[in-house]
C-alpha cells in the first residue's frame, strides 16, 4: 500500500518534469550556451511568483472573516497573525526584490555588470530570507488558530 507522503513529492516531479519539457526543447533549438538561462529559467521562475501569489491568496482565504484580526494581531490570532504576515514579507520578497533583480541577471531587462552584480546580492539575501523565514511561518500558520496554549498565544 502506498502512503500519500510517498506519492506526493513523485507527482509533484512528474509533473515539474512535463512542464519543463516545451522550454528544454526551446533550449536545445536555440543552439547557444544561454539555452537554458533564457527559455527554462524564466519560466521556471513563472511558476515560482505566481506559486506565491496562490499560496497567499489561499491563505486569505482560509482566514476568511478572520483576516482582519489575523493581519491586526488581535488577541486569540496572534499566532496565525505572526504567521500571515511572515508570508505576506515572502510574497514581497518574491514579487519586489527578488523578480525584478533576477530578470536583471537573465539578461531579460538591460543592465550594467556592475547592475547585475547588484542584482545578484539582492536576490540571493532576499531568496534566503525567504528560506529562513519559511519554516517559521509554517510554524505559526499551521498552530495559528488551534494550538495556541502549545506555544502560549
Amino acid at each position: 500500500m502506498l502512503q500519500y507522503s510517498t506519492v506526493e513529492p513523485r507527482t509533484l516531479e512528474i509533473l515539474k518534469s512535463l512542464m519543463q519539457i516545451p522550454a528544454l526543447k526551446d533550449a536545445a533549438a536555440d543552439g547557444s550556451a544561454g539555452g537554458i538561462t533564457k527559455h527554462v529559467a524564466p519560466r521556471a521562475l513563472l511558476w515560482f511568483r505566481w506559486a506565491a501569489v496562490a499560496t497567499w491568496l489561499a491563505g486569505a482565504a482560509i482566514l476568511q472573516e478572520n483576516f482582519i484580526s489575523a493581519f491586526t494581531l488581535q488577541t486569540g490570532y496572534e499566532g496565525i497573525g505572526i504567521g500571515a504576515w511572515l508570508g505576506t514579507i515572502m510574497l514581497f520578497n518574491v514579487w519586489v526584490l527578488i523578480w525584478p533583480n533576477q530578470q536583471k541577471i537573465l539578461g531579460m531587462v538591460q543592465a550594467s555588470d556592475d547592475e547585475k552584480a547588484k542584482a545578484r546580492r539582492v536576490a540571493f539575501l532576499a531568496s534566503r530570507t525567504n528560506l529562513m523565514l519559511s519554516l517559521p511561518m509554517l510554524f505559526f500558520m499551521a498552530n495559528g488558530l488551534s494550538h495556541r496554549a502549545l506555544i502560549g498565544l
